[in-house]
């Protein structure tokens, strides 16, 4: 896989192909009289390092910029970037290759954000995850007073989600967690996605398997509504396993306490809300 090129300009676009999914159950914050709020405070923290933005300076996010992320040669030198418009704060990607995946911090929204795009801040704190060669990155963008609150999903008597949800295989899950472990053991900053030669051994599989069950949950994602998992021949590789890593991150399919399946080698799921999509 050869570097991406460096190639973004300084303006922010008009909402593109974004594939925002999950369930909309959401309140806007407005104010009794119909007037509009004052723009709030918004703050990127990056592996702990918080970085604020100013009405009128846009933070950049890449190679270079207010937020350089490091000299990975996959990665724009200015990829992401936030910056406020009409009363709001906006993510956009002024990139050209690569694409973000975006989530709230409970899972229950989440959007690809591909070049050109950009998604509305409007959650008190917003995950991005990106992939640029063979790693992983994760920050948080964080509003105060944010101008929507989640309300929060209705459960059936068993305890189970009942907004989208899907049913996978025990198998489909372990497969799922082995191509997230990485990301998950290092914590939020970067982390590399194993191959899936790598991801198979772990599991103890042979390759041909690894890559028919990996078909399957994409298929299953696929038919769902979920972008980015099928395409041309280069997105059957790298970039399919690189947004199914960041999807299952964003929609909370996986989490570090799950990490004990793998270690135990055992096929079954205990979580309920694990065996859903949300």
């Amino acid at each position: 896989m050869r570097p991406v090129s460096d190639d973004v300009s300084d303006s922010t676009h008009s909402a593109g192909p974004s594939d925002l999914s999950g369930p909309t159950e959401a309140i806007a914050l407005s104010d009794a009289r119909g007037e509009r709020p004052e723009l709030v405070a918004v703050s990127v923290d990056f592996c702990g390092e918080i970085y604020h933005v100013t009405p009128g300076e846009p933070l950049i996010v890449g190679r270079e910029g207010g937020l350089a992320i490091d000299d990975n040669p996959y990665l724009h030198r200015r990829f992401l970037q936030v910056s406020d418009h009409d009363g709001l704060w906006w993510l956009a990607n002024i990139g050209t290759a690569l694409t973000a995946t975006v989530a709230d911090e409970q899972g229950t929204m989440q959007a690809w954000l591909a070049p050109g795009a950009r998604l509305p801040l409007v959650f008190d704190r917003t995950v991005v995850w990106f992939t640029a060669g063979p790693t992983t990155y994760e920050f948080d963008i964080m509003l105060q007073q944010a101008p929507f609150v989640q309300v929060a999903e209705k459960a059936n008597e068993g305890g189970s989600t009942t907004i989208g949800r899907m049913t996978f295989t025990p198998d489909q899950r372990l497969l799922v967690l082995a191509m997230c472990e990485p990301v998950l053991r290092r914590g939020r900053g970067a982390g590399t996605i194993p191959s899936s030669a790598d991801a198979a051994a772990r599991l103890g599989w042979t390759l041909t398997k690894f890559n028919r069950k990996l078909d399957n949950v994409c298929d299953k994602l696929t038919r769902s509504g979920i972008r980015g998992l099928h395409g041309g021949p280069e997105k059957l590789a790298v970039n399919r396993r690189a947004r199914l890593v960041e999807y299952a991150l964003a929609a909370r399919l996986v989490e570090k306490s799950d990490l004990n399946l793998l270690d135990a080698g055992q096929t079954s799921v205990q979580r309920p809300q694990a065996d859903g999509l949300r």
